[in-house]
């Protein structure tokens, strides 16, 4: 269990929306429809008056934590030796490009693909030019 855990590993903290804000309120409202057991569809639409952007980027965000959630319970599971490709069943195969280190599609095994591909989603949710955090205060109710 400890290896689940381990943020060095895989596993890394959850962004937080800052209480008071519009993205916060979205974001209980969003968990809340997830947690009642209601139309998924109807759970993702854009509440009336909301803004899109900010809609989605809530949704972004909380399902890139729960993806490394459940990467997390199966990553000891899945080493170079065990998973030395990454892959989509046989007929797919998934190669890494990141026109930096990585200039052409490279077959990497599956957990170092993972890592670069967890810690490039990472770096772009962070990103206050694509996904800004003050985008404003909460309206008063």
């Amino acid at each position: 269990l400890k290896q689940v855990f381990n943020k060095d590993k895989t596993f890394r903290p959850k962004r937080k929306f800052e209480p008071g804000t519009q993205r916060f309120e979205l974001h209980k409202r969003a968990q809340a429809s997830l947690n009642s057991g209601v139309d998924l569809k109807a759970a993702v639409q854009l509440p009336t008056g909301e803004d899109q952007n900010d809609w989605v980027a809530v949704h972004v965000v909380d399902f890139f934590n729960r993806i490394n959630l459940i990467y997390g319970t199966i990553c000891e599971f899945c080493t170079e030796r065990t998973c030395p490709v990454m892959s989509g069943g046989p007929k797919y195969e998934y190669r890494w490009q990141d026109d930096i280190k990585y200039k052409k599609p490279t077959a990497l095994p599956a957990p170092q693909y993972m890592n670069l591909l967890m810690d490039w989603i990472e770096v772009q949710i962070n990103n206050e030019d694509i996904f800004p955090t003050s985008v404003g205060k909460c309206k008063e109710e």
